[in-house]
């Protein structure tokens, strides 16, 4: 379990000094969740580590030895199914291979002394693990307690959903890999989380139906509706992301036009076409629906860069509006719970363009439905 240990404190050094996604920072094999486990932990609890740690240390840490005391203290106080024994051996042995007996004297030190006065620690409450900005705004619109509701389901570790052909979702064990589950080379399944299952039925796809995915990365959706017959073209703009899609929609063996802009979309349509009978905008979005499965997205969001995104999903879904037919449908989605990013941007939109109407709107909020958070709405072309 030491190297575990060390691949954590590598990955959490990494994207304190990079900032870059900590998911793609995980190793791909060996103790992969275990891994996950201790870095999304200490993602997650940030801000109280960095109090607590506070007081054990007399100067703050820099590099390595601040993510091994990051990672040492997340288990000790987080993860109450690791042995103190071993949270604090294995860390300690591990920085002691990266960074020599200096460092790990020091980390040894601390948690040891951490363990021995935890009955004296006060974590916080769990809204004090957010940005100011972020615990502000949850308790302005939901109250105190299901704002401290809110901030428990994000940090809490997120389950893996398998959604299948016949329209269920299965959640895997954890620690169990999904190329190791029966079925994932034959493409029998898809990894999705069953709150996203609301945008796909608000657009109904049948056979025939040809539809645009405007923003289909990873392909989660784009999949759902090519599995009920659905003539699905699929955009999106991002290379990487768009590698990640071709890859998805490969795996499944379905016959998706990939693309990489609205104009080659529209030269997709079929000879004599008006435009897409169906649009989704599953939009880019601040993610704060799924904080929980991505711990580092809470340290990205600010005022500014929501309003930024709010402009951006205004520009796609102007675009988008023009490529339906007349009499179309068009769906907006998000994975955020973010007021701006879902009923407002319906609202401003509506405004915009007079000749659509709301068809159907709909929120998971997690204190409430035990999902992900997510937003969706069916909006109609008049004729």
């Amino acid at each position: 379990m030491g190297e575990s240990r060390r691949e954590a404190a590598f990955a959490v050094a990494r994207w304190l000094a990079t900032g870059d996604f900590v998911s793609s920072m995980l190793p791909e094999d060996g103790d992969r969740a275990f891994v996950q486990d201790i870095v999304y932990t200490a993602i997650r609890r940030l801000r109280p580590l960095r109090r607590i740690l506070g007081g054990f240390v007399k100067r703050w840490p820099k590099g390595e030895l601040e993510a091994f005391l990051y990672i040492g203290a997340a288990q000790v106080l987080y993860m109450p199914d690791v042995p103190d024994f071993a949270a604090v051996g294995e860390t300690v042995e591990a920085a002691k291979r990266s960074c020599g007996p200096a460092v790990a004297g020091v980390v040894n030190g601390v948690l040891r002394n951490i363990v021995r006065k935890r009955d004296e620690i006060d974590l916080g409450p769990e809204i004090d693990t957010f940005p100011s900005a972020v615990a502000r705004r949850w308790k302005a619109r939901f109250g105190e307690e299901n704002a401290e509701r809110l901030a428990a389901w994000h940090n809490t570790p997120a389950e893996t959903f398998i959604a299948g052909r016949d329209g269920t979702f299965t959640a895997l064990e954890r620690g169990r890999r999904v190329v190791d589950v029966p079925g994932f080379a034959e493409g029998e399944f898809i990894v999705q989380d069953p709150s996203t299952a609301y945008a796909v039925s608000l657009i109904d796809p049948k056979p025939g139906d040809v539809i645009l995915d405007a923003c289909a990365a990873p392909g989660g959706k784009t999949v759902q509706m090519a599995w009920r017959g659905a003539e699905v073209v699929a955009c999106e703009v991002n290379a990487k992301r768009r590698v990640r899609l071709v890859e998805n929609i490969a795996r499944l063996k379905l016959g998706v036009k990939v693309c990489s802009s609205f104009d080659e979309a529209v030269r997709a349509l079929p000879p004599g076409s008006t435009g897409f009978a169906k649009v989704l905008v599953d939009a880019p979005c601040s993610n704060s629906g799924v904080f929980r499965r991505r711990p580092d997205a809470r340290w990205n969001w600010s005022e500014a860069k929501l309003a930024e995104l709010v402009r951006l999903q205004s520009q796609i879904l102007d675009s988008a509006a023009g490529l339906l037919a007349p009499g179309g449908l068009l769906v907006y989605s998000t994975c955020s719970n973010e007021p701006e990013e879902n009923d407002g941007a319906v609202e401003a939109f509506l405004a915009r363009h007079k000749g659509f109407s709301l068809v159907a709107s709909g929120e998971s909020l997690p204190f409430e439905t035990g999902r992900d958070g997510a937003f969706a709405a069916a909006l109609a072309a008049k004729i």
